[in-house]
């Protein structure tokens, strides 16, 4: 999707074009904020649409530009987060990449930006298009970088597939608010169980708790003894 500036813009243009991306942000990807128009833009930035509409052809192609800012943003944050893990443990490295993407993706929205958004078809695929690249192409890089150093057994490709759907599923169900955790929480408990299994023996499952205990919060965290 094309998100340049309309073409031959001045100078003050750009800088007017930032302050619009900026409020456009705000507004347009708030809670509840899915009917927000053009004419709610220009109150807020106290402009006019025909300015809006000097940097920016249409509203899809300042939503374009809205979401080339937010995916630099999570960009920077993952390549963020692979540089303070390595060196680390392989297991170390997916989890802290998929907490640090899970988190970036419910903070913008993505899932929701990918299922609607007004029915544009095209702003759907685009955002898929930029998650994609952002995202599971960095996790199948992972997966296939555990299979190749021999500490994966499963096919990195089967590995890939579950973590998608798994991201993918947490940020449309109810399960992160029926059980009171973030999706980024459920996201490192899913982790846990494509690495670790689900079942696991008596001693390891002691040392899966203290793993998972440290980040997820539990039902037995609220059941405190209470003293005489």
């Amino acid at each position: 999707m094309e998100t340049n500036l309309v073409s031959g813009v001045s100078a003050d243009d750009r800088q007017r074009a930032e302050a619009i991306v900026e409020a456009a942000g705000r507004l347009f990807f708030a809670p509840g904020s899915a009917r927000v128009s053009m004419d709610d833009l220009a109150r807020e930035l106290r402009m006019s649409k025909k300015t809006i509409y000097r940097c920016f052809p249409d509203k899809r192609s300042l939503l374009a530009a809205v979401l080339d800012r937010q995916f630099a943003a999570v960009q920077r944050t993952l390549v963020a987060a692979a540089e303070d893990a390595e060196g680390q443990p392989f297991s170390v490295r997916v989890q802290r990449f998929l907490i640090a993407a899970g988190t970036e993706l419910e903070r913008i929205g993505a899932a929701q930006l990918a299922t609607g958004r007004g029915g544009d078809a095209m702003l759907r695929r685009y955002v898929e298009q930029r998650v994609d690249a952002v995202i599971y192409r960095r996790v199948d890089e992972l997966f296939r970088d555990g299979h190749r150093q021999g500490v994966l057994s499963a096919p990195p490709e089967l590995l890939g597939e579950i973590t998608r759907g798994a991201l993918e599923r947490l940020f449309t169900s109810r399960l992160p608010y029926e059980l009171e955790w973030t999706a980024a929480d459920l996201l490192r408990a899913t982790v846990d169980t494509v690495l670790y299994g689900a079942i696991r023996s008596p001693g390891a499952a002691i040392d899966g708790e203290r793993r998972l205990g440290a980040v997820i919060p539990t039902a037995r965290d609220d059941e405190k003894e209470v003293g005489p």
